[in-house]
């Protein structure tokens, strides 16, 4: 049975490339179609009507018309605009490097709904101003669990011995943690304090309203972004481009300590 020619779908527009003098191709995650990829015509004329249902994190209704090799988009409408993420530089940073990591780790047309569940909730937190630090760790450890990169955090990877209660290591290459002992036949490896342990434990394992009643200090900030930074750098074998910019943003943006 042949498939419909058109179709609608809620959708978020994870990614926008330019297509000519006028049109876009944009990559749109959504609840039962996964990643699709859309040319949106005349999407870059002044006057067009459907550009600013289109832009970048924009949770919208799409609608498509099926194409020879690429769909094209005839409709849509708004749902939610997070206006807060297209007017805060350090939000809008934060914002494209979730929608960055589900584009990278994820296939076309693979439907994922609980994916998509999660990065529309983490998009309504970081609108909320809760703390970000701990709304992108969550993020980062609920992806690995969706897309088959679960990190092991409860025992050694190498010897399966369960984790004592001191300073382990994180091993990217091994996919988890390594005990004082089998670190030693490891290059590339980090430190984790046993606070920092505890906390990935929790984010991994938990709903976030258990997780978000957590209190990171800089420090801790600092070392659990690091480890998720390094792991998802050698699961996607490059550099997240948009971690590279919230780097950048992070060392011009005021101490309020001062």
């Amino acid at each position: 049975m042949s498939k419909p020619r058109n179709y609608q779908s809620e959708a978020i527009i994870i990614k926008k490339t330019k297509l000519g003098e006028a049109d876009r191709i944009l990559t749109l995650y959504t609840p039962h179609l996964g990643k699709i990829q859309a040319v949106a015509k005349g999407v870059r004329r002044p006057r067009s009507k459907l550009a600013g249902h289109l832009e970048l994190l924009t949770h919208s209704q799409v609608s498509f018309a099926r194409g020879r090799n690429l769909d094209t988009i005839t409709g849509s409408q708004t749902i939610n605009s997070f206006l807060p993420l297209k007017s805060d530089l350090q939000l809008t940073s934060y914002a494209l490097y979730t929608t960055e990591l589900v584009n990278q780790f994820t296939a076309d047309h693979i439907e994922n709904h609980p994916l998509f569940q999660l990065l529309l909730d983490t998009m309504h937190r970081l609108c909320q101003g809760s703390d970000n630090e701990l709304v992108l760790r969550y993020f980062e450890l609920q992806l690995l669990n969706q897309v088959g990169y679960r990190p092991q955090l409860h025992q050694c990877v190498s010897c399966r011995s369960r984790l004592e209660p001191t300073t382990n290591s994180f091993c990217p290459s091994a996919g988890g943690m390594l005990c004082p002992s089998c670190r030693q036949s490891q290059p590339l490896t980090y430190p984790l304090s046993v606070n920092g342990l505890k906390v990935l434990r929790l984010l991994q394992n938990s709903d976030y309203y258990t997780a978000s009643r957590l209190r990171l200090t800089p420090e801790l900030s600092r070392e659990l972004e690091g480890v998720m930074r390094d792991y998802t750098r050698y699961l996607l074998e490059r550099e997240v481009k948009s971690a590279t910019w919230l780097d950048t943003l992070s060392r011009f943006a005021p101490n309020p300590n001062i």
